[in-house]
């Protein structure tokens, strides 16, 4: 097991398989208390490891049906813009606030794979009620539940991961999750967007529900014995207890975990906007041609993130964590000088090549350094939903600044406004980021 503060670490032996499970030789996962006492554990099996990627998989699915389809779905409903914006505006206010008590929940539970059941199944019934009573108290508490679930999904993941290959192993499964979740989501988009073509709207949370039954199905396959539940939530076990380093205060004080949730609402500050204003572009220039280029613009980056994402977890070990970081605030920079310069809406797709890097590298870094940091504290997850706290702060903040500015200035200003965030958050991490990666030895 990693821990805060113990000088020396278990070997790394995960250079097995490379699918982001232990190449154990005795059958045991090593790890280690903070006094230095082995503690051997079970090797998380093929069919737990299996059963999460296809977890995380449909899980995809059964979030992608709360996208943009919404909006369609209501608007076909007769519901008015104001009435439509009021319940997105309810369901991002409790995604915002839910964040650290999601995560607080999470490592409060004793057992993660409950709760992200009891979530699943809550999503479920969200889609149902959405489908069947498209009237504004039923839709108001299913967004409500929707997104209350949603807080605890994302924390309960990544503790589930973290307790099953344990701290040494975590770079590269985040990156294999990552993978599937970017394969779950482009192919519910596609079965989703062909429902609602061939039979209608309603269908798209039809089908939400129903991939909630292979979801769970797929989490039962998760062996719950080897969860390891003091790794899932980064509790280390201590000869003499103490209570500084467990902390809640003392976790948030800790200044790699607060610059980086800086760092991280300057990247959701700088990327939220861009294609949703990009979009507009697009659409003012080749009306014609813009939902099959925008649609273009969604997949490249969901196409790079499936491919590269379980190397970014192995480059994290190799490299550490700021050469990656760099890597992503850099590509974003790029993105948006390149929106705010290229005029042809054709190249403004190659652009989005770009965003896949940073998505890419943010889809495993941001839960990776949040293990980093906060291992040995018992709150990992309380520490993950104070990243997604900033996270949502950021992406709130984007699209009503960068419209503001493109209304006033231009599209052109709004995009050069958006690259130099994402300058900004380049040189916090060059100059006072510092490195996180836990080395094996």
């Amino acid at each position: 097991m990693l821990f805060a503060r113990s000088p020396r670490y278990p070997v790394d032996r995960t250079d097995g398989d490379r699918k982001g499970r232990p190449a154990v030789d005795d059958g045991v996962s090593a790890s280690v208390s903070e006094g230095g006492a082995p503690k051997a554990a079970p090797a998380p099996s093929g069919q737990s490891l299996r059963g999460l990627d296809w977890f995380i998989f449909f899980l995809a699915d059964v979030q992608t049906g709360f996208g943009p389809f919404v909006a369609v779905y209501l608007t076909t409903q007769k519901w008015t813009q104001v009435e439509i914006g009021f319940v997105l505006s309810i369901g991002g206010i409790v995604g915002l606030i839910g964040q650290m008590p999601g995560g607080a929940i999470v490592d409060a539970a004793r057992s993660e794979r409950l709760v992200a059941g009891l979530a699943i199944a809550t999503i479920g019934v969200s889609a149902l009620g959405y489908a069947a009573w498209p009237i504004l108290p039923v839709v108001m508490i299913a967004a409500t539940l929707h997104a209350a679930a949603s807080c605890v999904l994302g924390p309960a993941i990544a503790a589930i991961s973290l307790g099953l290959v344990g701290p040494l192993a975590i770079g590269e499964r985040f990156g294999r999750n990552a993978r599937f979740a970017s394969l779950g989501n482009g192919v519910a988009a596609a079965v989703m967007g062909t429902c609602g073509y061939l039979l209608s709207s309603r269908s798209v949370f039809l089908v939400t529900f129903i991939l909630a039954i292979p979801a769970l199905l797929a989490l039962a396959r998760i062996r719950e014995r080897e969860i390891d539940a003091a790794q899932a939530h980064g509790t280390v076990t201590r000869e003499v207890p103490d209570a500084s380093a467990t902390s809640v205060l003392n976790l948030m004080r800790q200044r790699p975990l607060l610059i980086f949730a800086a760092s991280i609402l300057l990247l959701q500050l700088a990327n939220g906007a861009m294609l949703p204003l990009m979009a507009g572009v697009v659409t003012t220039r080749s009306s014609h041609w813009a939902p099959v280029l925008i649609a273009a613009c969604i997949i490249v980056p969901q196409a790079i993130v499936a491919l590269t994402s379980p190397s970014v977890g192995r480059k994290a070990q190799q490299w550490g964590r700021r050469p990656l970081l760099l890597m992503g605030f850099a590509a974003l920079a790029i993105r948006g000088v390149l929106f705010a310069t290229v005029s042809d809406p054709y190249l403004l797709v190659a652009v989005q090549v770009f965003d896949g890097v940073t998505a890419a590298v943010f889809s495993v870094m941001i839960p990776l350094i949040v293990a980093d940091v906060a291992f040995g504290s018992g709150h990992f997850n309380l520490a993950q939903g104070i990243v997604g706290t900033a996270t949502g702060i950021g992406a709130s903040l984007s699209t009503v600044l960068a419209g503001y500015v493109s209304d006033k200035f231009g599209s052109s200003v709004a995009f050069s406004g958006l690259a130099a965030v994402a300058a900004t958050g380049l040189v916090l991490i060059w100059f006072v980021m510092p490195e996180t990666r836990r080395s094996a030895g």
